[in-house]
C-alpha cells in the first residue's frame, strides 16, 4: 500500500487546534489544491472528520469521483486544557510543563488531554485498519500535523521523545510505503 499524508492547510484560529473543529482559511484551502495539484493518482481517499480536513476531502473526491472514508481514529491528539491556545500564552503560566512536553511528549500530558501513548495507539490501529482495508492501492489521508509527525518519525525510525522535532507545514504532502515486513518507510 502506498500511503500519501496530506496536512490540513491554515485554519482561521491559530493555536493548538486539537480536537478544535475550525475551517479552512482561503490561504489554507488554497495550500492543500496546490499539494495535491500533480499529486495521485489515489484509488481511496480517507480523511479525519473535522472539517478542516474533511471538507477538502469532500471537494477532492467529487473531482475525482472518488468516495471519502471518515476515519475517526486519525484526528489530531486532544490537548486538553492547552486547545487553542499558542504556546507564547501557555508559556505564560505553564512554561515547565510545556517544555517537559515539547523534550518528551510521551512523558508529558496536557492538563486533561490525551496522552501522546493512547493517540499513537489510537492512529497506528487506524493506519493498520487502511492496510488491512485497502492493501495493494494507493491511498490518500487528509489529517493532522500530529498524526504524520507520528508515522514520519516511526517510518524514520526516530526515538518516541524526538516526535515534536519532526517539521509538517500546513499543506504538506508526504508519502509512506507499506514494506513486505509490515514497516512504514518514507518514499522520496
Amino acid at each position: 500500500m502506498i500511503l500519501d499524508l496530506l496536512r490540513h492547510g491554515e485554519t482561521e484560529q491559530g493555536g493548538l487546534r486539537g480536537s478544535l473543529d475550525d475551517a479552512l482559511t482561503e490561504k489554507g484551502w488554497a495550500q492543500m489544491r496546490d499539494a495535491v495539484a500533480e499529486a495521485g493518482p489515489w484509488q481511496v481517499l480517507v480523511s479525519s472528520p473535522l472539517q478542516r480536513c474533511a471538507r477538502f476531502a469532500d471537494e477532492l473526491g467529487a473531482r475525482l469521483h472518488l468516495p471519502v472514508q471518515r476515519e475517526a481514529g486519525l484526528q489530531e491528539l486532544h490537548f486538553g486544557d492547552w486547545e487553542g491556545r499558542s504556546a507564547a500564552q501557555i508559556m505564560e503560566d505553564q512554561a515547565d510543563a510545556l517544555g517537559r512536553f515539547w523534550s518528551d511528549p510521551y512523558a508529558c500530558t496536557p492538563p486533561n488531554g490525551e496522552p501522546v501513548e493512547a493517540f499513537a495507539e489510537r492512529v497506528l490501529a487506524g493506519v493498520e485498519r487502511l492496510g488491512q482495508q485497502h492493501a495493494g492501492k494507493r491511498v490518500l489521508l487528509v489529517t493532522h500535523g500530529g498524526v504524520m509527525r507520528l508515522l514520519l518519525a516511526r517510518a524514520r525510525g526516530m526515538p518516541r521523545e524526538h516526535l515534536l522535532q519532526v517539521e509538517v507545514a500546513h499543506g504538506a504532502l508526504v508519502r509512506l510505503v507499506l514494506r513486505d515486513d509490515g514497516q512504514w518507510a518514507e518514499a522520496h
